[in-house]
């Protein structure tokens, strides 16, 4: 009877607690490494939400400081001229990388040891040798390393996970393809200092390649759940040697799994800007637009039918509400996530055995390249 009696004021008790949503919880301490990503411009001129707040800043060029911090009206106290001297300064709890991808894993060797979390722009790393180092330090420092991909935040990709995997509209997959791109990063106008390392074969690994071939790598290995292919046939191209003479603008990846396959075609040569997917099952396909539009075919109905996604959850509808959720322990990534670790690790394998497979003119099969 006296336990019964316990038992009920502990539960009437844990009843009337206050529950504290995210609004009401201090915002995640978010330092900045690197401005010369011009994806920069997103969390800069982000509209204030109270998850997170940036107290710092690693940027060496003032030049480019001078701009942003006129433009976004940041204090140029917050910023400093190395990693090292932002992160000993301002002690933040998670970290967002705007630098380029060659610089990834600095940022990671940084924070990985003061158990900061790290958030890195797509692709995760410039080659399978840095994304294992990458690995290894989040395994031994217990932190989180994320990749933002602006197809992430997609309701058109996330309903069409919901149609293919769990509601079984257009059975097993058959063949992916990824149309991804645009013009050009010179024709859309991007910064200088984004240039300055997007078209270079060592800071970005690749070009159109690595820029947008990552896309359809990520989203394939999402929506097979982690599967790893068997092989990988790749052809790169330069068309416009005269603008980007150091690295390709144009690459057609065939991934090929044991029972479907998967084709991305990654361009700085389309016509206008594109992130278009279109999935096609044993009874149907799943054509994704953009954001939101997309065309369902099942072939028991004998027509397409168009519709609009539904819009995502308040916190996994951007990279940083995500990113604070997960820093505060409210969402634990599972493996094969958008963002999540080891899916892009398979990323950036698929995009390694892509470009060795474009330099040799062969295919590249998964289980001899990774003995």
């Amino acid at each position: 009877m006296i336990k019964s009696i316990a038992k009920l004021i502990l539960a009437l008790s844990i009843s009337t607690l206050p529950v504290v949503t995210p609004a009401q919880q201090k915002p995640v301490r978010i330092g900045i490494a690197g401005l010369s990503h011009d994806h920069i411009h997103g969390l800069l001129g982000r509209k204030e939400k109270g998850d997170i707040v940036i107290v710092g800043i690693a940027e060496p060029d003032s030049g480019l400081v001078e701009r942003l911090a006129k433009r976004y009206g940041f204090d140029k106290k917050i910023v400093y001229s190395s990693i090292d001297e932002m992160l000993r300064s301002t002690k933040p709890e998670a970290v967002m990388a705007y630098n380029d991808i060659f610089g990834h894993l600095e940022v990671v060797e940084k924070c990985a040891p003061r158990g900061i979390h790290v958030m890195v722009e797509k692709p995760l790393a410039v080659s399978v040798a840095h994304a294992d180092k990458m690995a290894k330090l989040a395994k031994k420092n217990n932190i989180q390393i994320l990749t933002n991909y602006e197809t992430t935040w997609y309701g058109s990709n996330t309903e069409a996970y919901k149609v293919v995997n769990e509601e079984e509209q257009i059975g097993e997959i058959l063949k992916i393809e990824f149309h991804t791109g645009h013009q050009g990063p010179v024709e859309i106008g991007c910064s200088k200092e984004f240039l300055a390392w997007l078209t270079d074969p060592v800071l970005n690994g690749a070009g159109a390649l690595n820029d947008f071939g990552c896309y359809g790598a990520n989203l394939s290995t999402w929506l097979m759940k982690g599967e790893t292919p068997v092989s990988v046939t790749a052809v790169t191209h330069t068309n416009k040697p005269q603008v980007y003479p150091n690295v390709d603008d144009e690459a057609s990846i065939i991934v090929q799994y044991p029972y479907n396959q998967v084709i991305i075609q990654a361009s700085w040569n389309w016509p206008y800007n594109r992130k278009e997917m279109k999935i096609y099952g044993q009874s149907g396909y799943v054509f994704c637009r953009d954001t939101e539009n997309m065309t369902v075919f099942k072939s028991k109905e004998k027509k397409a039918t168009d519709k609009a996604a539904p819009a995502l959850n308040e916190d996994r509808n951007d990279a940083f509400s995500y990113f604070a959720r997960v820093v505060r322990g409210d969402i634990n990534p599972q493996p094969y996530d958008l963002s999540a670790l080891p899916n892009n690790e398979v990323v950036v394998k698929i995009l390694e055995m892509a470009k060795k497979s474009a330099e040799n003119g062969k295919t590249i099969v998964w289980k001899e390249y990774f003995k």
